[in-house]
């Protein structure tokens, strides 16, 4: 049996299109019915037959209804209503492409069987074959046409988002609007910095003290290794002093960092027993801040202010806010596959947020990161983060890097490598080797940060065995830190005198405006915080 199909001509993607001159022919409307023709006997005959798949692929075609538009779009309805029959379009187009699949592979069955080859010449099954041959390679071709609309339709919607963004940001600036009035406009120096003032977010000016609202949440604030029984680890959270220690049943505690009896840093003195005890007067503190021991004079009651502490998957947690804790915290562990091969702790000079806006940005890299990982790395036409409408998290194009922004303050990406300082494929899923990255960054006060970083990869654990591999790996993290730092500290110098860091964002800042858009929501007491899943 030979079976022969009339499928829809190939079209221009739907936001540029015409109608198609096919799809006026008679008979045809917008769908189409796949019949059989079969050759039966010596009289043979032409045997009206549907294909049983044919509702599957007896779907309109969406051009007909598409909206047209020229150049770029001006409001989001309109780019969400052209994203969504581009979407309709590449839908409809797959089941085309498959279609003209399942019907090749049924001539290919036609042609190669052995029936077939008893009735009809060599010089048939040449001619046959010859032409199967043209039709898989315009079969391919169409597939790649498919590809690159719907890489067309995925671009349409990251514009879409933009608009998006730009509103958000709109709504979120103070802007001058001039006065309209019936007087011929004015060229004052006044009218022309307001006509160049640009959308953008407001981060300018001297470090203002942090949100109570902000201290609401689940901080790291220590590696679970560097917490031994007789360590005390001092640090800084929201401008207040604390000190980390383990208790009589080896579990973390958090208490402040300043003894009742003289102020003084109680991370100067020791672990005794599970207690803190003060290096001046001796006076002890359990995990819940309560002075059980007062040598020297009569006992009374104390107590110093603590904080909720947990320990999971190796890291040291504080709630320092006011309202009751989460009841569960974020999981941080590497990805299954991975082990941990490094674990840093650095005490910075800059503001928490301004690290974060580095972190979450990766265009940066071949222009600051020259000497280290990114050496050698060629500039891109086009960098962009592809990330959903709603989500903290994403991936980079045209890098092999996917990043996620995890509230409060945590940064995690995943590198696919070849080898070090070089990148291969175009997404992480097409390279075999990885390396993953945890950044924590704990806002410590208004000009210093505590940045925890943990390094894992899913290949070569045996340098984890390797000895004084520690020394390398932190040498490395700092070099690369260095890069960043001078930049940021000129940033932060600049804002303090006046400088918006965030005046002009482009597209590739998209994930840095959304974790500076989440920020604000949450200091000014938003129910539902946007990009929230």
């Amino acid at each position: 049996m030979t079976a022969i199909a009339t499928a829809a001509a190939l079209s221009l993607p739907i936001s540029c299109s015409t109608s198609s001159k096919f799809a006026n022919r008679k008979g045809v409307r917008g769908g189409f019915v796949v019949f059989a023709i079969s050759a039966s006997g010596e009289g043979g005959g032409l045997v009206d037959k549907k294909n049983p798949w044919s509702t599957l692929f007896n779907v309109e075609e969406p051009r007909s209804k598409a909206p047209q538009s020229k150049g770029k779009f001006l409001d989001v309805n309109e780019a969400f209503e052209v994203a969504r029959y581009d979407i309709q379009y590449c839908d409809w187009r797959a089941r085309q492409d498959l279609l003209t699949i399942m019907l090749l592979h049924e001539k290919v069955v036609d042609v190669l069987n052995p029936l077939a080859r008893d009735y009809k010449s060599i010089g048939t099954l040449k001619k046959d074959l010859a032409e199967l041959q043209e039709e898989l390679a315009e079969a391919h071709k169409q597939m790649h046409i498919s590809e690159a609309r719907v890489g067309a339709a995925l671009d349409k919607l990251a514009h879409m988002e933009t608009l998006v963004n730009d509103r958000l940001l709109q709504d979120r600036t103070t802007t001058t609007t001039e006065i309209t009035t019936s007087s011929p406009p004015s060229t004052s120096k006044e009218t022309v910095e307001r006509k160049t003032q640009r959308k953008g977010l407001n981060v300018s000016g001297p470090v203002q003290p942090y949100h109570p609202r902000l201290k609401n949440f689940w901080y790291p604030v220590a590696f679970s290794r560097d917490l031994k029984e007789d360590t005390l680890i001092p640090i800084d959270c929201f401008e207040e002093p604390w000190v980390v220690f383990r208790g009589k049943d080896g579990k973390p505690g958090c208490i402040r960092n300043t003894c009742a009896h003289r102020a003084c840093p109680l991370d100067l003195g020791s672990v005794n027993e599970g207690r803190v005890q003060c290096p001046y007067h001796g006076w002890e503190y359990s995990t819940d801040g309560t002075c059980e021991k007062m040598p020297s004079t009569k006992f009374v009651n104390v107590k110093i202010k603590s904080l909720p502490c947990f320990e999971q998957e190796g890291m040291i947690w504080i709630w320092p806010g006011n309202e009751p804790p989460a009841a569960t915290i974020p999981s941080l562990e590497p990805p299954k596959g991975f082990q941990i091969h490094a674990e840093i702790v650095m005490e910075l000079p800059v503001e928490h947020g301004l690290l974060l806006d580095n972190l979450l940005d990766l265009a940066h890299a071949p222009f600051t990161h020259t000497s280290t990982f990114a050496k050698g790395w060629s500039v891109p036409s086009l960098v962009k983060f592809l990330t959903p409408s709603s989500g903290l998290e994403g991936y980079w194009d045209p890098y092999p890097i996917d990043m996620e922004f995890r509230p409060p303050c945590m940064v995690l990406s995943t590198i696919g490598i070849s080898k070090p300082g070089k990148l291969e494929g175009q997404s992480t899923k097409q390279c075999s080797t990885h390396l993953h990255q945890l950044h924590v960054c704990l806002p410590s006060s208004r000009n210093k940060t505590r940045l925890l970083y943990r390094m894992s990869l899913d290949f070569a654990p045996v340098l984890q065995y390797v000895p004084f591999m520690h020394i390398l790996w932190r040498h490395f993290a700092e070099k690369v830190l260095n890069e960043d730092l001078r930049l940021v500290l000129g940033q932060q110098d600049r804002m303090i005198n006046g400088e918006n860091v965030w005046n002009m964002p482009v597209s590739y800042d998209k994930l840095g405006v959304r974790y500076r858009l989440w920020r604000t929501a949450v200091e000014e007491g938003s129910k539902n915080l946007p990009f929230s899943k």
